[in-house]
């Protein structure tokens, strides 16, 4: 049987079926049909001289049936009918679009269940997406290329020789670039038909505030915890739509966060998911842990889909509902989540709660401030001549059973509490897998009790077995 795609006005005489399959050989018998399986339908698919509306129209696939045989045209079996009728969608029929953009958009504005009115929405909204990195670049790439009429970039990063196997947004010639300036240059070229708001700072305490609130829907492209806590915070905070997503390695996770559903029940928020952050060093960030570089284009891609939901109101948003992806194995879970009780900001008025010291909170920074570095080949030379010095390894065992330098091991969780086992009169060299552990290790230690005689192994202990390697080669 024929498969008719219901338009949004007319759902609710069909018990809001988006699609029904109904019997018949013509466009006319499927719509007398349609109207005897819903009678409520029966006034708008047919005028009193029995033919069909002029605020209807209606296409057998991508063909309009004014253009073939009108009410008589012969319909096959499998055949998609869809149903089109003229809509006013209140403020969004003030937007406009050029011939051009029509033409730009007319793959979504033929879909059915999305059409002129969803692409309207998009063209009007506001999207600040925070991060322009790994999840940050397909993520901004496809939502200009879907026609999010205004988006905001905030990022102070500049473009790295190593951000190039994952951050599609960029390419060789923006090496060395602000990423935002970078990223809007790109997405202009894209699509021209948009705006592109650029904010080359720091997303703080001090800001998040006042920048979450000239915008309808925020996306948080992010990679460290003090800035996800700040981002969730100052979502609920403004009552702004979170959507969220973050990577590791070859997992990823996507979710929509302080959502607010068709009748009116709001969503949870990210403390409802991580009420606390894990410990340093349990979960580390791109730089330190790696990730494999298409993983942020598919769960990018992924929140992309997500933000567009929300801002055009077409699908089910992943409120209350988290996506997990393994890229090795190729599974997919998805996961209830509820609001709780012990979430501070569940019931709390925004005038009783307060933006925090989100680095204190999760014992972490949410950048990195420079620290004294050895490079691995002047490490070797020190080493080669004699030179006395302290070697510490922030690892954790398993890393130092596989491979070690012979630095006594101190895992990164414990440094603190073995702050007495680093001598404060002679050079420490501290070093990890690729140096972002030792570097956070050094800072707290600095921070703390006033170390001055640390130094971070520049690269860690994957530039050490290179260098070694090479040396033995020449041997």
């Amino acid at each position: 049987m024929p498969n008719v795609i219901i338009p949004t006005p007319l759902r609710k005489f069909t018990e809001n079926s988006t699609q029904v399959e109904i019997q018949g050989s013509t466009i006319s018998e499927i719509l007398d049909n349609l109207s005897f399986n819903y009678p409520g339908l029966k006034n708008y698919l047919n005028t009193a001289e029995g033919k069909i509306p002029a605020f209807i129209n209606i296409f057998v696939g991508e063909e309009d049936i004014r253009n073939m045989d009108a009410g008589e045209t012969v319909v096959e079996k499998g055949s998609i009918i869809s149903i089109v009728p003229a809509i006013a969608g209140g403020s969004v029929d003030e937007v406009t679009f050029s011939k051009k953009e029509l033409a730009r958009y007319n793959r979504h504005i033929i879909i059915p269940e999305f059409g002129l009115e969803a692409q309207q929405k998009l063209k009007k909204s506001r999207v600040l997406v925070i991060g322009s990195g790994g999840l940050g670049s397909p993520l901004l790439l496809y939502l200009a290329a879907a026609g999010v009429g205004h988006i905001g970039i905030v990022d102070f990063d500049t473009v790295d020789d190593s951000n190039l196997h994952r951050q599609v947004l960029f390419g060789v010639a923006e090496v060395g670039k602000p990423k935002v300036e970078a990223a809007k240059e790109r997405l202009e070229g894209i699509n021209p038909y948009i705006e592109i708001e650029i904010y080359n700072t720091q997303f703080t305490s001090k800001n998040a505030l006042e920048l979450v609130k000239e915008y309808d829907v925020i996306a948080d492209g992010t990679d460290n915890f003090p800035t996800r806590y700040l981002v969730n915070d100052a979502c609920v905070l403004a009552g702004k739509t979170n959507v969220y997503a973050s990577i590791f390695q070859f997992e990823g996770q996507v979710t929509v966060f302080n959502y607010v559903n068709k009748v009116g029940a709001l969503g949870p928020n990210y403390r409802d998911l991580y009420e606390s952050p894990p410990p340093a060093g349990l979960v580390p960030n791109c730089a330190e842990g790696g990730v494999l570089g298409v993983l942020p284009g598919i769960i990018g891609s992924l929140q992309a889909l997500e933000v567009i939901k929300v801002v055009t109101g077409v699908g089910d948003p992943l409120s209350g509902k988290l996506y997990t992806f393994d890229a090795l194995s190729f599974q997919s879970r998805t996961f209830t989540i509820k609001r709780r009780d012990t979430n501070p900001l569940n019931g709390t008025h925004p005038t009783q709660f307060e933006l925090i010291d989100y680095e204190q909170f999760c014992g972490m920074r949410a950048v990195d401030r420079k620290v004294k570095e050895m490079e691995v080949e002047e490490f070797f030379e020190r080493k080669d001549k004699g030179e006395e010095f302290q070697l510490i390894d922030v690892r954790e065992p398993y890393e130092y059973q596989e491979k070690n330098m012979g630095g006594e091991l101190i895992p990164l969780g414990t440094i603190m509490e073995n702050a007495h086992k680093i001598s404060s009169d002679k050079k420490v060299v501290i070093y990890c897998r690729s140096g972002k552990r030792s570097a956070d290790a050094i800072q707290q230690l600095e921070d703390k009790y006033g170390f001055e005689n640390l130094y971070n192994l520049k690269g860690g202990i994957l530039e050490y077995v290179v260098f070694e390697d090479s040396k033995l080669k020449v041997l």
